[in-house]
């Protein structure tokens, strides 16, 4: 088997229709083990994601656990965001700085609010070097795949959630929930990239990286 007729035989198993219950669904028994990097090993995986991402039209920017709060208000405020939508799960001290100033709104991630917020910030289920692509399963603090619609997404990636290839980061997805990726405003299509629900991919994307 080819490595692409890998990842497409994953991609198909990740798409799989499972049972609506609440069930929790272990995946873990059937992840291909991947092997630990050594710090350094990750430090250059890590620069090099986000080379690319910004060479595809993100903004990157590199913080600390403690520094993401700052990250994402000093994001918001420099492009004038009025309102955002704040995904189920996401850590509510990651906006409370910024929602305290007049005029500031946050939405609830919900299928009945109408209107369209001008941001969204969501975390992530995991970043991929090749192609430079960040991937949701719509987990805890990442959201619905409709309501990456606002033109600014500024996302939360791990250092340890970035992986060198879509394969990795495949074996680490809920199946059960719809998979969205996208990549940087200004990437150009990848023919390689197997047809999966996917965002559009907003105007002004924002990688907070947190090392």
């Amino acid at each position: 088997m080819t490595g692409r007729e890998e990842m497409l035989r994953r991609v198909r198993d990740a798409l799989k229709a499972l049972p609506d219950d609440e069930r929790t669904v272990t995946l873990g028994r059937h992840r291909r083990p991947n092997p630990e990097l050594d710090p350094q090993a990750r430090a250059e995986l890590v620069d090099m994601f986000a080379e690319r991402v910004k060479n595809d039209g993100a903004q990157v920017v590199r913080v600390s656990e403690d520094g993401i709060a700052e990250a994402v208000t000093e994001a918001l405020t420099t492009q004038d965001i009025g309102s955002v939508v704040a995904p189920e799960g996401l850590p509510l001290d990651w906006l409370t700085a910024w929602a305290e100033a007049d005029g500031h709104r946050v939405v609830a991630d919900h299928p009945l609010v109408g209107d369209t917020p001008d941001a969204v910030v969501t975390g992530c289920a995991g970043a991929v070097v090749e192609p430079a692509t960040v991937v949701l399963d719509g987990g805890p603090g990442q959201g619905r795949a409709s309501m990456l619609a606002p033109g600014c997404h500024i996302c939360v990636v791990r250092a340890a959630q970035v992986e060198p290839a879509l394969p990795d980061v495949l074996d680490k997805l809920d199946s059960r929930r719809p998979i969205t990726w996208f990549r940087g405003p200004s990437a150009a299509p990848d023919d390689e990239l197997v047809p999966v629900p996917t965002g559009q991919g907003p105007r002004h994307l924002v990688i907070v990286i947190v090392e």
